[in-house]
């Protein structure tokens, strides 16, 4: 178990925030990345279509013997987290209850702002991990939809950038927030433009980062730690493989090698696979 693969996998690019901070926890470990930018994005979908999204990106990780799921996808994570761990006898990761542990750690007057996609912020998600935690915490959402393709476009310290912070970002301004949560896995590369328009009193909760310390600690604790250092990691896309590499290679500052385009409704399993719990997998 410990030398298997870190399976990750996002609605697209953005899940390359994750990708990226846990290669940088965790240099050693193998990691195979999953986009299914034929579908992206999952924001605007149902809930129903994100399950069974999550559950197809999922399965075919698990396919491919991974140690761990981690579900760098705000939307997925918001919806489909609780059928992943019931369906997978492996350590399934989300990336709400890192960012909310981190929000409830930092907030020092009880006003947390989430900012994320419309299937985030219309799940509450966030707002019951942070509640779960401790309720008296006041949490306000507000969706933030122009920051994706701002993001993919290296727009992201544009001045248009700063104007749509601006038009989103003030009503949480003014009502006093103290921290601030990136429930979308694209807006850590807007940090700066946001920095520029809280100020410093406001302090940047980044949900990848949180997600891949969390993830080292896990696999630590479970003794599932890799020994020999693994190769170069493994992407997977559902499409546009020339447009990943290219855009995936701004998001991460280097460029991305071993991309392959995959089709995930060939991938299905028994309930004899040893990494797929004994409930059968629908529509992966």
């Amino acid at each position: 178990m410990p030398e298997r693969a870190i399976g990750i996998f996002d609605s697209g690019i953005g899940g390359l925030t994750v990708f990226k901070e846990i290669r940088k926890f965790l240099p050693g470990e193998e990691l195979l990345y999953l986009g299914d930018t034929a579908r992206v994005p999952y924001g605007t979908k149902s809930p129903r279509t994100v399950l069974r999204y999550a559950l197809e990106s999922a399965g075919f990780l698990v396919g491919k013997k991974v140690k761990m799921l981690v579900v760098a996808c705000n939307t997925a994570s918001s919806v489909a987290l609780p059928e992943l761990e019931e369906r997978f006898s492996l350590p399934v990761l989300g990336v709400i209850e890192p960012g909310a542990r981190k929000a409830v750690e930092c907030t020092r007057n009880g006003r947390v702002g989430v900012i994320g996609t419309e299937g985030t912020i219309g799940s509450s998600a966030y707002t019951r991990a942070i509640h779960a935690i401790n309720p008296d915490i006041e949490v306000l959402g507000i969706s933030c939809p122009l920051f994706v393709p701002l993001a993919e476009e290296g727009w992201a310290e544009h001045e248009v950038a700063r104007i749509a912070a601006r038009e989103y970002l003030t009503p949480l301004m003014k009502r006093g927030i103290d921290t601030l949560v990136l429930g979308c896995t694209h807006y850590p590369l807007l940090k700066n433009t946001l920095r520029d328009v809280l100020g410093e009193g406001v302090t940047l909760i980044d949900s990848a980062e949180e997600t891949a310390r969390m993830v080292a600690q896990l696999l630590e604790r479970n003794k599932h730690l890799r020994s020999v250092r693994a190769e170069s990691p493994r992407f997977f896309v559902t499409d546009a493989p020339v447009r990943f590499q290219r855009v995936g290679g701004a998001f991460l500052g280097t460029p991305l090698e071993h991309v392959e385009q995959v089709e995930l409704s060939e991938f299905r399993f028994s309930p004899q696979d040893p990494g797929v719990a004994l409930s059968s997998v629908s529509g992966a």
